[in-house]
């Protein structure tokens, strides 16, 4: 499948005061999938990184070194990233620690990513570490990724709302975030969690931060259907990074209400839409999204990849 005519793709009418160009951090080999309680073959996992490439995604993140008691699904770390090394793509990974870092150097990964919270609750549960336990944690992960000349990427999870303490204070999350900037993370992912944000909340948010905007990313749940309302506000603001998974695979393990991430094809729609370049062929993507979905036994929950994929058939 390609992006032809025939497949229905949206008519661009550009706006003033959006970016020319947008690039799309791809998530679900390594978030989307990271949940997925039936083990997901090595070599399915691999193609379907070859596939989002193919799809012309330039950032994959491949998957996650940390502890496989912690996440099973991402247990073959070691033999997946060799499988995909070789490709023409940017292929972050996840490292919680120093060892992490460690098993991710040995295989020549040059794009790691550490992964903070806004609240204490959230850091407790994923890191069993309170905030600054687990900010003093990072540096030196970050301080040796950098030496190293790699590129870090800081994921900052409850930026909006925690399922445990509510509505997140703007200043608590920008403390951390500029925490995470200061011990040199060369980009932020603002991560709502469990999808509560509202377009108003994330102007908010980026005005009080006020980084450079080459500095951010943007990475929206969709548990109430704000995901692609929120990511327009964010293009406001000149964000030009979004976070998507492909078909919407994913959610949190330690946020049980959120239900999944931004859907990669359905974002690309709203882009196309507005005339801002991806690079994506979003009928490849539809139909790598439709082919993963056969691997896990069930329906995509993109709606653009149920809208077109029914008109193929």
């Amino acid at each position: 499948m390609s992006s032809a005519p025939g497949l229905g793709l949206p008519m661009a009418v550009p706006e003033a005061g959006l970016p020319a160009r947008v690039r799309i951090h791809e998530v679900g080999a390594r978030d989307g999938l990271q949940n997925e309680k039936a083990t997901v073959a090595t070599g399915v996992k691999a193609e379907f990184v070859r596939r989002l490439a193919d799809a012309g995604l330039t950032t994959i993140e491949a998957t996650s070194f940390v502890h496989p008691r912690w996440v099973p699904q991402l247990a073959d770390a070691e033999e997946l990233f060799p499988q995909v090394a070789g490709l023409p793509v940017d292929l972050p990974v996840l490292v919680p620690n120093e060892r992490g870092l460690d098993r991710a150097l040995a295989l020549g990964a040059t794009r790691v990513a550490v992964f903070a919270s806004a609240t204490e609750s959230f850091a407790k549960a994923n890191l069993n570490r309170t905030v600054d336990e687990a900010l003093a944690m990072f540096e030196p992960v970050v301080a040796r990724a950098k030496a190293a000349g790699g590129h870090v990427r800081g994921y900052l999870s409850m930026c909006f709302g925690d399922p445990w303490e509510g509505a997140v204070p703007i200043p608590q999350v920008v403390r951390v975030c500029r925490a995470l900037l200061d011990m040199g993370c060369d980009e932020l992912s603002l991560g709502d969690t469990i999808g509560v944000a509202t377009p108003g909340h994330v102007r908010a948010l980026l005005t009080e931060l006020d980084a450079p905007v080459e500095k951010l990313g943007v990475h929206f749940h969709d548990t109430y259907g704000q995901a692609l309302a929120n990511t327009y506000a964010a293009l406001q603001h000149g964000v030009t990074t979004v976070d998507a998974s492909a078909g919407g695979l994913g959610g949190c393990p330690y946020a049980k209400s959120a239900t999944g991430n931004l859907a990669t094809e359905d974002l690309v729609w709203m882009l196309q839409g507005l005339g801002i370049d991806t690079g994506v062929d979003l009928g490849r993507l539809v139909a790598t999204s439709a082919w993963m979905a056969g691997h896990l036994g069930r329906p995509s929950p993109s709606r653009t990849v149920r809208a077109l994929s029914h008109k193929e058939q």
